[in-house]
């Protein structure tokens, strides 16, 4: 049983050998990739250790059963623990997405529901932002398109975690974000008192770590420079400092404006740019690899109805994991755990499911 684990703890003493080595933390990002595996390594070589100490312990008891029926008492709590430990490490071998100790950039726009849908989506950076800082995260607003009335017809925000264990990481929690966010409330633009629904898009991509990650050639790019705006069309800048850098090869465009400088903007635009790109090249690799990837949390489809937040019956519920309750003001500031955990275990238990098929 396990015998993966040998390998993976062979890796281990090599990740531990190369950490011991000065020469390694002169490379910042391969500095971090080595912290992220070795710290998921940890995590399973403890696992296994673990677990072996069960199995002794539990062939001890019974062997000592057999001479003295005292110690046949303390059997079954030790298959228990040993059935226990043998599943923390069965869950811990399951391959983990390889984005999972990655930074993430965030994108809400406000979807169908004009400035109703506006004022969700700033509702929406709120809870993240709250949910964010609930877990020593940092966050930083890269575009913002606000409306007169507060709300926003798209916004992006870079959130960073300074944790090296993957599965503390923000792409691991943020990743089943992505998709169409609904609310059904009575906007406060509304003088009927008509229960109104509008819609949200959030984005989601695994920030890329070091800029020469994602190459992006000069010539596969063109930079269009304007003038930055307002709301309501104001101008707010007397120079050409807004950019919008469009990636000819893939089509993608990305316009930032929410800085005074046109470096800032243009250094901003290319972060979002390689994260987008990073997120289409992880695409097309999860298509190739679609029946060896299974997971009935996360879609690609970024049209997917995936939440609905009801503020009459302060309900909050997901449409993928079944999850409901009626906590809803908790959620909008910021108490998502119950809610996004819900999605890692069902993500979890799918990816289980793949892998006794695949060995099946």
């Amino acid at each position: 049983m396990f015998e993966s684990v040998s390998g993976l703890l062979d890796e281990f003493t090599d990740l531990e050998q190369q950490l011991a080595d000065p020469a390694l933390h002169a490379d910042a990002a391969r500095a971090k990739k080595v912290n992220r595996r070795y710290a998921e390594l940890s995590q399973i070589k403890k696992a296994y250790e673990d677990w072996q100490q069960s199995v002794d312990d539990l062939d001890a008891a019974r062997e000592l059963a057999r001479e003295d029926e005292a110690f046949a008492e303390e059997v079954p709590s030790l298959e228990e623990k040993q059935t226990a430990a043998q599943e923390k490490l069965r869950r811990l071998l399951i391959p983990r997405d390889p984005d999972d100790g990655r930074d993430v950039i965030l994108e809400i726009k406000g979807g169908a529901g004009g400035e109703e849908a506006a004022l969700f989506a700033a509702d929406l950076l709120r809870m993240y932002v709250h949910y964010a800082d609930s877990r020593g995260w940092k966050t930083e607003i890269l575009e913002a398109d606000a409306t007169d009335l507060g709300g926003y017809t798209n916004v992006q925000v870079a959130i960073k975690s300074n944790a090296t264990d993957p599965a503390e990481g923000v792409w691991a929690h943020l990743k089943y974000e992505g998709g169409v966010h609904r609310v059904q409330r009575v906007p406060a633009t509304e003088s009927q008192g008509r229960i109104q629904t509008s819609t949200a898009g959030v984005l989601v991509f695994p920030e890329v770590d070091e800029p020469e990650e994602i190459e992006i050639a000069a010539n596969d790019i063109r930079v269009d420079v304007f003038r930055s705006s307002g709301p309501g069309g104001q101008s707010v800048n007397t120079t050409d400092s807004a950019v919008r850098i469009t990636h000819l090869p893939t089509g993608i465009v990305v316009s930032m404006q929410n800085e005074k400088s046109q470096i800032q903007n243009r250094e901003a635009a290319m972060r979002v740019l390689r994260a987008r790109l990073l997120a289409k090249q992880q695409e097309e690799l999860d298509a190739a690899a679609s029946d060896a990837r299974k997971s009935q949390v996360r879609s690609m489809d970024r049209s997917e109805r995936i939440r609905t937040y009801n503020f009459p019956e302060n309900r909050i519920a997901d449409h993928r994991t079944g999850f409901k309750a009626y906590n809803l003001d908790q959620v909008l500031n910021g108490a998502l755990d119950p809610v996004i955990d819900s999605a890692i275990q069902a993500d979890e238990e799918a990816r289980l499911a793949a892998l006794g098929d695949n060995e099946g």
